[in-house]
């Protein structure tokens, strides 16, 4: 998928002064009454950042403990412990966050409160039992054994040829988490299924494009609309549901047709 270009000058520029403005506004509505985590930048920065944003991100925390990053209408606070741990129960995803991912439904990534509680408990449950954890191991094992010959044997090894690791790593995980949740092997990492690779080409599409949304204010627009991103959005989604289904669907044919004992999520 083709990296969405930054906005241009003018348009950055804009956004800045107003950024600036709102910024100056609620800090005298509010006075210094209360002591906020110290401003690292704006959305503009993560904006021109975009292309090595996890780079830029961990800079930031290398500099600060607790830094903010604002935008036009809210700021992001940026922490690790006191969100993640400490104090959890106050950092909820909210509306903005839901509806930017409403692609993934309301599944655990996505939702608050006692829905997160439920899904969570269900899956700590799952994943506690021994027989899944077992063959949980195995899988991220072997796939890790096979991610290992295709480095020692590539034409990297010898040629001193880059290699792209977080394309083989995305790969690795979507076998291992399909071996796990559905017993198939998935075959990305191989390059053996063709339907397979489309679906890890869909997936990552629509990974890029759920973040890029987070700095697109007209991504509601393109959506509505049917056009540019947006449109490949709706096009990556549909295949990756078509697949998912398809992969259940046949698996609950052979666990009804075989009756044998199958360990994974879906056989539980």
């Amino acid at each position: 998928m083709e990296e969405p270009a930054p906005l241009n000058h003018p348009a950055m520029v804009t956004l800045l002064l107003l950024l600036v403005a709102l910024y100056l506004g609620r800090r005298a509505l509010l006075g210094n009454k209360r002591k906020y985590p110290p401003v690292a930048g704006t959305v503009l920065h993560q904006l021109v950042n975009f292309g090595r944003l996890a780079e830029y991100q961990t800079e930031l925390s290398r500099r600060y403990r607790t830094c903010r990053m604002l935008t036009p209408t809210c700021n992001y606070v940026y922490t690790v412990e006191h969100i993640l741990k400490t104090n959890f129960a106050n950092y909820g995803k909210g509306p903005m966050t839901h509806d930017v991912m409403e692609d993934l439904g309301d599944g655990i990534f996505n939702v608050d409160g006692g829905m997160w509680r439920q899904q969570s408990k269900v899956a700590s449950f799952e994943f506690s039992s021994g027989v899944l954890r077992d063959y949980s191991s195995a899988v991220f094992r072997d796939t890790a054994a096979e991610l290992a010959g295709i480095l020692e044997l590539g034409p990297a090894a010898g040629g001193g040829e880059r290699v792209d690791m977080q394309d083989l790593l995305m790969r690795t995980t979507l076998d291992s988490i399909f071996k796990v949740g559905f017993g198939v092997n998935l075959g990305v990492l191989s390059g053996s299924s063709k339907e397979g690779a489309a679906f890890a080409r869909a997936f990552d599409d629509a990974s890029d494009q759920v973040l890029f949304r987070f700095f697109d204010p007209l991504w509601k627009v393109k959506r509505f609309l049917n056009v540019s991103s947006e449109a490949t959005m709706k096009q990556s989604v549909r295949t990756i549901i078509d697949f998912v289904y398809s992969i259940i669907d046949k698996k609950i044919v052979q666990m009804g047709r075989e009756q044998q004992e199958y360990v994974s999520l879906i056989s539980l």
